[in-house]
């Protein structure tokens, strides 16, 4: 059903129960939805700048073109919601789950997504720029053309990940488990990957330039094919020595 008071502002606190409501466009600014049960609500286009998800359920949720700048949805339930165009600017996304969720063309600059559970997301196109991404779970996740520039995913689980095209320049990659993922044509300018490992990583055409390969890093089976090593060279052989 279609709630009959789109426009709610000033910290409003809703009944719990908001399974399947229609929200198409509802102002929520400032909005306590702390545990509330948004379970396949439809909150396209929705703003819901500085509101408190915290803990809130929005498990197939539609959130496309929806404001959360500034958000909390802390510890929220977002699996398999659908957040495509979202502006998600600064929100925090901190030990939230994602799993399967659509985040295509996002913008989520400078949020906090540290420890979030985003293991098969698809965040293709998204804007990730000096987002916090520690100890996040990127596993299987679709994160092909994204910007990471700045980005810190110390810790980060991106097993069987896709950065194909990614921009990852300047990112703090430190820690982080690559294992199997797919860098194809990725930049990688400047970026740290001290300790990571990146066991069966496809680096096919992906730019390294700027940053030492560090002994600490495990690079075993790494795809090497027109990479561009720390030099700036594309060398003769492979595999890049620094």
């Amino acid at each position: 059903p279609r709630l009959p008071a789109p426009h709610l502002y000033d910290r409003l606190i809703y009944t719990r129960v908001l399974t399947g409501a229609n929200l198409t466009g509802a102002k929520l600014l400032d909005a306590n939805l702390t545990g509330a049960n948004l379970t396949c609500a439809n909150l396209a286009d929705a703003t819901l700048t500085w509101a408190n998800l915290t803990g809130a359920k929005l498990t197939g949720a539609k959130l496309t073109g929806a404001n959360l700048i500034f958000a909390i949805p802390t510890g929220a339930d977002l699996s398999g919601a659908d957040l495509t165009g979202a502006s998600l600017m600064s929100a925090n996304f901190s030990n939230a789950a994602l799993s399967g969720a659509t985040l295509t063309r996002a913008d989520l600059d400078k949020s906090n997504m540290t420890g979030a559970s985003l293991n098969g997301a698809n965040l293709s196109n998204a804007i990730l720029t000096g987002s916090i991404l520690t100890g996040a779970n990127l596993s299987a996740a679709n994160l092909s053309s994204a910007n990471l520039t700045r980005a810190n995913l110390s810790g980060a689980m991106l097993t069987g990940a896709n950065l194909s095209a990614a921009n990852l320049s300047s990112a703090n990659l430190t820690g982080a488990n690559l294992t199997g993922a797919n860098v194809t044509g990725a930049m990688l300018i400047g970026a740290d990957l001290n300790n990571s490992n990146m066991t069966d990583v496809n680096l096919t055409g992906a730019n390294l330039t700027g940053r030492n390969l560090y002994s600490e890093t495990t690079m075993i089976n790494v795809t090497w094919l027109r990479t561009r090593c720390p030099s700036g060279n594309i060398p003769s052989s492979y595999p890049c020595t620094s």
